[in-house]
Order: structure tokens, then sequence, then C-alpha cells
């Protein structure tokens, strides 16, 4: 490898640099943390720049030192605690919560007067939605970034962002942030300065004089988009000099897809990420990962060098600020998702969190069929994830549902892929007969039958239909829905999500429809501004509000005592005898067994007392319906009900 390095592997002269920016106490930190990443980072380099990888490894070290000389005191004393519990996020403590700022607040200087509200829920972990600086006009929701030193005007400036981590640091909550990792907007400085020929953003984007490349590449892509933005190129007539050409944008023309085949791009987002650090985020949410890197003849999605990519962006954020961590936002095939958690042939440190959109999925494809065999099979199959990582567990976020069911394990079950994946829009949407969902069909394709799912969760589990039709039977089996739901969530190891308006049973929100630039996009029916009023009413015990709130603080209140569901195990799915009941159990070799019983049927079902509890053994420590009972050495759960065993 060039690059004139010591012979402890650093660029010569490098410890006597970080000595001068650190001083000797923190300059010893920082090297012995550079020293321990220092393969890991230069095989990932190598993979990615060939006999360039010196020169960027040389640049990219003094990058983060120039950080963790900048990062300020608070943060550093938080970086030293974290260091100590490297595992710190595993702890079932940890509870997140996922709100967009100006529906739950308006604006970020308002939003730590609602904290009493939010650590009322057990949250440690708070998740804003894109809040950078997007593009003016449509934007994908703020994923179309215009600037990452900026906060959308509309919500605030970077100034008050810090005040919230701050804020949020003083309550033993932690920030996590959305990171837009494969595109900028087309009006980013980066994208500007290409357009206009400037030799610092040479290389930075991608665009082809004629259609013989984009088209080649597009006869293996999938469409993102297929009936709003076909393709994987747009015609840019400012391109190439003024010449024109096709640039790549993955997703909406306005998002115009970063060349990380260029090292100056990974060392640019390298600056912002950890700028972006030393204002107090303590998660990056990595969004559009798989996309990274492209390659042709390939779908252009889970490449090796996207890994090697995060792998080295993991590596030098946390030189320079060990308390942060990397969640990836990639909505894979199961054994593409694990590696995004280093789960390679051999580990490698990359994203310590993921979400498992695979058990999302399953949870509500089990509501609709009140059978968990597509479940156990699906989760059986899931290959293990490195011991430093977890799960973030969700019911429903702020995306559409796309059911990530595989042919091979619907088969299994004896079903079709296919038809099940139809039918699973039909009931969510409310075609099916009978069914007690409000959703509606997002991105439908006409012509292959394919669509995902918008709704809230309250909507899709049958509330909205109840209150709509004044049934008081069948508003009592939505919110045992909901609270089951939560159940599995809490209860099946990782950092359980509460999506914003969920503790109140928020229903879809029509509001949208009355603004130009949401109205095409019907997810924002899932999106609703928080219902402060409803919040109020959550202080009574017999109302919807107040049942699911009470019930998601019971859920907190038995995770934070059962040590056995720190996240740093994974979760066994078992067969108790009963295809309606999901039963997983949780072996954590320092704090026990813990076994969760989850009823989907519409009926009282029963499973196998001694695969559940432990011939005995284990106490119930939480569960829907009190103290369950045991018929002829079987457990009854009721109909949507769950049950928490444990070690004690």
């Amino acid at each position: 490898m060039s690059g004139g390095g010591g012979a402890d592997g650093l660029p010569g002269g490098f410890a006597g640099e970080a000595v001068a920016a650190l001083g000797e106490a923190e300059a010893d930190a920082f090297l012995a943390r550079a020293a321990l990443c220092l393969p890991d980072l230069t095989a990932a380099l190598t993979g990615l720049y060939g006999v360039h990888a010196g020169e960027v490894l040389a640049r990219a070290l003094r990058t983060s030192l120039a950080a963790a000389a900048e990062r300020p005191e608070p943060l550093r004393r938080l970086d030293r605690r974290r260091e100590i519990d490297p595992g710190w996020f595993q702890s079932p403590a940890v509870q997140g919560y996922v709100c967009y700022v100006d529906r739950f607040c308006g604006t970020l200087d308002r939003l730590p007067g609602h904290l009493d509200h939010l650590a009322g829920l057990g949250t440690t972990y708070l998740h804003l939605m894109p809040l950078l600086r997007p593009r003016e006009g449509e934007n994908d929701g703020g994923y179309a970034v215009a600037d990452y030193r900026e906060v959308d005007p509309r919500l605030g400036t970077m100034a008050d962002l810090e005040t919230v981590a701050a804020a949020l640091h003083g309550r033993g909550m932690s920030l996590c942030i959305d990171l837009v990792l494969n595109h900028t907007a087309r009006e980013h400085p980066w994208a500007r300065g290409w357009l206009a020929g400037d030799p610092r953003h040479a290389g930075f984007y991608t665009a082809f004089p004629d259609r013989t490349q984009p088209d080649a590449y597009d006869a293996t892509i999938p469409e993102v988009f297929p009936d709003r933005a076909p393709g994987s190129f747009s015609w840019v007539p400012e391109a190439l000099g003024g010449a024109g050409g096709w640039v790549w944008t993955t997703f909406w023309p306005y998002q115009w897809d970063l060349d990380y085949t260029n090292p100056e791009v990974t060392l640019a987002v390298l600056g912002e990420i950890t700028w972006l650090a030393n204002r107090g985020v303590d998660v990056f949410r990595m969004d559009a990962v798989p996309f990274m890197w492209k390659r042709l003849g390939t779908s252009s999605q889970n490449q090796p060098e996207a890994h090697l990519l995060l792998q080295a962006l993991h590596a030098l954020t946390r030189l320079a600020a060990p308390g942060v961590v990397f969640k990836a936002e990639a909505i894979v095939a199961p054994d593409d998702l694990v590696r995004y958690l280093g789960a390679h042939e051999r580990e490698r440190p990359e994203c310590e969190l993921a979400y498992h959109n695979q058990l999302m999925v399953l949870l509500w494809s089990s509501l609709a069929t009140g059978d968990v065999r597509l479940a156990r099979q699906s989760l059986r199959r899931m290959r293990p994830i490195p011991r430093t990582t977890t799960w973030c567990t969700y019911v429903r976020g702020h995306d559409d549902i796309g059911w990530a069911v595989t042919d091979e394990d619907a088969a299994a079950v004896g079903l079709d892929g296919s038809a099940h994946r139809r039918f699973l829009n039909d009931f969510f949407s409310g075609r099916f007969p009978g069914s007690f969902a409000r959703g509606a069909l997002f991105q439908e394709n006409e012509a292959t039958g394919d669509a995902r799912i918008s709704g809230t969760t309250a909507s899709l589990c049958g509330i909205e239909d109840a209150l709509d039709r004044g049934d008081a039977t069948a508003l009592e089996a939505g919110i045992r829905r909901v609270v089951l739901l939560y159940a599995v969530a809490h209860g099946f190891g990782g950092i359980p999500l509460l999506y914003s308006g969920d503790e109140l049973a928020q229903c879809n929100d029509a509001g949208y429809l009355a603004d130009p630039a949401l109205a095409p996009d019907n997810r924002w029916m899932h999106r609703p501004p928080l219902d402060w009023a409803a919040a109020a009413r959550a202080a009574d015990p017999a109302g919807v509000e107040g049942r699911v709130t009470a019930a998601l603080r019971a859920l907190g209140d038995a995770r934070r005592s059962l040590p056995a569901l720190t996240g740093d195990v994974g979760a066994e799915v078992l067969d108790a005898g009963d295809d309606a009941v999901l039963v997983w159990r949780r072996v954590h070799p320092r704090h026990g067994t813990f076994v969760g019983v989850a009823n989907v049927g519409a009926g009282p079902q029963s499973v196998d007392a001694d695969t559940v509890t432990g011939l005995g053994t284990f106490a119930q420590v939480h569960g829907s319906d009190g103290v369950l009972p045991v018929v002829d050495g079987r457990v009854v759960v009721p109909a949507l009900g769950f049950v928490w065993y444990a070690e004690r």
C-alpha cells in the first residue's frame, strides 16, 4: 500500500500530529482506537481504491483527527462512558420513538418542552425523521438533501438541533437522524459544482452522453418508482459541460447518485458525518445504503463495495466520535440484510443497528391469516448476527409496507408467494371480504399486481373501522392487535421503536390531500400530526388513547426489568404445538432465558406448557390477560393475547 506509512501502519509523523491536536491523554486514546481499527480500515480502503488506498487513508485519518480535536467536551465525556459500555444501545432500557419534528411539535425549539411525553413512554432513543435542509418543492419527504450542514429552515436551525441534542443527553436520551448516503439533491453545492465544472467536484456524480450504458444498466436494475420515475437515469441538459447527459438517479430525477468510485466523495461524506456527530448526533440512520455501489449486469444493490464503504466510514467515524453508532436502512432480503450488521463470512464492524423488516412484515402477515407458520419458517431461516450488533424491532414506520415474503418460504408452508402477497395487499387495503383493515395501496403496478401498503397501525389493526361502525367488540379486538404487535417488538430483542401517534392509536389522516406537494403520496396518511388533545385524553384509562398508552408503558416497564432482553443474543423461534401462536426464546448466557408467546388467532389457543415455561421453572413476568391457566399440560392463551416468561 502506498502512502509513506510508519511502522505502525499510520502515516509518518501522525502520532505527533495527534498529540499536537489533542494533547497527550486524548491522543493516547485516539491512537489506541486507530490501532484497533486500522486492519479493517486498510482492508476496506484497499478493496475500494487499490493503489490509491494509502493516500486516501492518510487524508481520512486526518479528517477524523480534526473532528476529534473539535469534539465538544460534553460529547467526549459521553464517548468515554460508551467506550466503557460499548453495548450501551443493547440495554433493555433503550427504547425508541420515531417522529417528524413538524408533525410532533412544529419546530425544533419547541421539542425540549415535550420531552416529558417521551420520557413517560420510556423513550431513551429519539429518531427525528429527515430534518437536514432539503431542496425546495418536491423532495421525497426530506430525503433530497441540499445541504448536510443546515437544518430545514421550516424546522429551525442547526443551533436548535444542538440544543435538542443537549436536552436529550440531559435526560439520558440519544439522538438519531437520517443521513442520505446514496444521493444528494441536484441543488446541493457538490452537484452545482459538478455541473459547473469545478475540479473540486469532478467525478462526484455519473452521467452518460447517450442511452447505451444507461440501457445496459437498466436491463438488470429493478425500478424503485416505476409509475412516476421509471428507470435509473434522468436527462440533464446542463450535464457534461452543457452537452447534456443521462445522470444516474436511482430514485427521483432530482436526487443524483453520488459516485463512490471517486475517493473524493468518500472523504467528503466522512467530513459531513463527523461534523454532524460533533453537533450531538448519536445514531446515524444510513439511508439507501444498498444502492451505494453500481455494477453492470447486476441489480446494483448490495454490492461488496457498498459494505466496504460502510466499514470504512464506520471505522473513521468511531475514531473521531467513539460514542456514535450506525443504523443501516437496508430493506432487502434477509441474507443480504444481516451483512449490513457485519455478518459476512468473516465478521467486520459495519453498522451496529438495522431494521428487522422481516419481523415487521411477518407480524402483519400473521395477523391477516391468523397463522404463524410463515413467520416461523422465515425467521428460523435468518442467519445470526454478530453479538456486538442488534436489531431495531418495529411495528410500523414512516414508509409503506412491502411484502418481503420469498417464494421459497411461502412454498415451504404450502403457499404461493405471489398469491399470498396479493392477498396481503387485498386484506390490508380492505378489499378482502371480512377484513378489519383500512389501508391503501401504494405504488400499485396494474400490469404485475405488485403494490405496497400505506396506513397507520391503528387503521391497519381495525380501530378505525370499529370506531366508524361503533362496534365495541371490534374496537376491543383492534386495541388488542396493536398491543400484541408491540409486545412482540418489545420482547423479541434489540431496540423497540414506537412510531409517533401509535401510542394514541391515531388513525389514517386525510389532511395531506389538501397539500399539493403531499397529495400524490398516500404514505402521508400514516404520518399524522401528533394529536396533543388525544395525548391529554390518554390520562383516561377507559378511553382508547388511555388504554393503548398504558399498555405500551407497561411493556416498557416490564422490558426494563428483564436483563435477559439485552440485545446481544438472538431469538430462537419455537413450535409449541399451535400454528396460531408465535413462540420465541432468548437464552442469555449471563441473564438466563426469556420466552415470549403471542396468539394471532381469533380465539383462545393452547401451547405446550413445558416448551414455554421450561418445565414450570420460568415465572410469568408480563401478559395481556393476567396469569394464564395451564390446562392438561398446556398454557391457554386468549385471542390476540400475549404472555412473557423469564427465569428469575
